[in-house]
C-alpha cells in the first residue's frame, strides 16, 4: 500500500498523501463504492483520473472511513458524515486528503513551466515579492496556486477569484509555511498555510 506521507500539522488535523503506483484493477478490487461513485469512476475517460479517484478512496480507508462516509454538497465540497472536515486532491501520480475538526483545504500540483503563462490570472498582490528572474519562480508560483486552490476548496463559494480575493503573504520555499488571507464581501479571513515538495510536485494545504 503506497501511503507516501503522513503529516500532522496540528493536534486536530492529519494529511495523507498517496503515490499512485497500482493499476486501475488493483485499486478497484478491495473497494466498496456507492452506486453514484461507481457511475462516476466508470464514466471517466482517463484511466489516470480513475486511478486518482480510487486512490482517494484508499486514503479514506486508511483513515478509518469508507466511500459511504463521504458526500458532496451543492457547491461540490466534500464532507464526512461524522462531521469532520475533509478536502481532497489528486494530480497525475499523487493524491491527498486532509481531515480536521476545523475547515481545511488541500491541493497537489505538478511543477510545470506552463504555470508562468497563466500567472497573471491568479497573482496580483504577490507580484510585490515575485520576480520572473528568480531561479525558484516556477516553484513559488506553484506554491501560490496550491494555496489559493486550497483556499477556494475550503471556502467553496461561487464567484470567488484567485487574483482578487486571495492573498498569500511573502515566503521562501525553505519556510514550508506562510499566512494567507481571503478578502471577500467586505470580510477578511486569515489562514495558516503549509507546503512541501516531492518528486517534482508541490502539495499545499490550509488550516484555520
Amino acid at each position: 500500500m503506497p501511503l507516501y506521507k503522513t503529516i500532522h500539522p496540528n493536534s486536530q488535523t492529519v494529511v495523507k498523501i498517496w503515490k499512485i503506483t497500482e493499476s486501475y484493477t488493483e485499486l478497484m478490487q478491495p473497494l466498496d463504492l456507492k452506486p453514484n461513485s461507481l457511475e462516476r469512476v466508470l464514466g471517466m475517460k482517463s484511466e489516470l483520473h480513475q486511478r486518482g479517484f480510487l486512490s482517494v478512496r484508499h486514503l479514506l480507508r486508511d483513515s478509518g472511513y469508507t466511500d459511504q462516509d463521504l458526500y458532496y454538497d451543492t457547491n461540490g465540497k466534500p464532507h464526512l458524515k461524522d462531521g469532520k472536515q475533509i478536502s481532497i486532491t489528486h494530480s497525475f501520480t499523487f493524491s491527498g486528503i486532509i481531515i480536521s475538526d476545523a475547515e481545511v483545504g488541500i491541493d497537489i500540483e505538478k511543477q510545470r513551466e506552463k504555470i508562468t503563462v497563466i500567472a497573471k490570472k491568479f497573482v496580483d498582490y504577490e507580484l510585490n515579492y515575485l520576480s520572473e528572474n528568480d531561479t525558484d519562480y516556477i516553484k513559488r508560483l506553484t506554491v501560490i496556486w496550491g494555496i489559493k486552490e486550497s483556499l477556494y476548496k475550503l471556502f467553496a463559494t461561487p464567484g470567488m477569484l484567485f487574483r482578487e480575493h486571495f492573498l498569500v503573504i511573502p515566503f521562501m520555499l525553505e519556510d514550508g509555511k506562510t499566512v494567507a488571507w481571503i478578502d471577500y464581501d467586505n470580510k477578511k479571513y486569515r489562514y495558516q498555510t503549509h507546503f512541501l515538495e516531492f518528486e517534482g510536485f508541490t502539495c499545499a494545504f490550509v488550516t484555520t
